[in-house]
């Protein structure tokens, strides 16, 4: 399916950082951090790698799987051709700390 060094590569090339990649996946940080840490293949629950290959689809990553067309084999990662900036979600205003008045 996809392999750490992948999604680290994926991020590298939209460039963000884990924090952004878990906005983006909807997971949380943590869960960024031991798919980054595996071994080889990241294994997981199948919903949060669902809404991780999802994430990287809608944000111009391709992800080229071992037997994929690459002129050297192997694994990779590519940026689509029609490529938009990922939306982050950010934090509903609700949940920010209302600002100090100035004196």
């Amino acid at each position: 399916m996809i392999s750490a060094n992948q999604l680290r590569a994926a991020r590298a090339l939209l460039n963000i950082d884990q924090r952004q990649m878990a906005q983006l996946a909807d997971l949380s940080v943590p869960t960024i951090q031991r798919m980054e840490a595996s071994d080889g293949v990241i294994r997981g629950n199948v919903d949060s790698l669902m809404k991780l290959v999802s994430a990287l689809d809608n944000a111009g990553i391709e992800l080229i799987s071992p037997d994929g067309q690459s002129l050297a084999g192997g694994r990779g990662v590519r940026l689509k051709e029609q490529v938009t900036k990922p939306t982050i979600k950010r934090p509903k205003s609700s949940s920010l700390r209302p600002l100090e008045r100035a004196r």
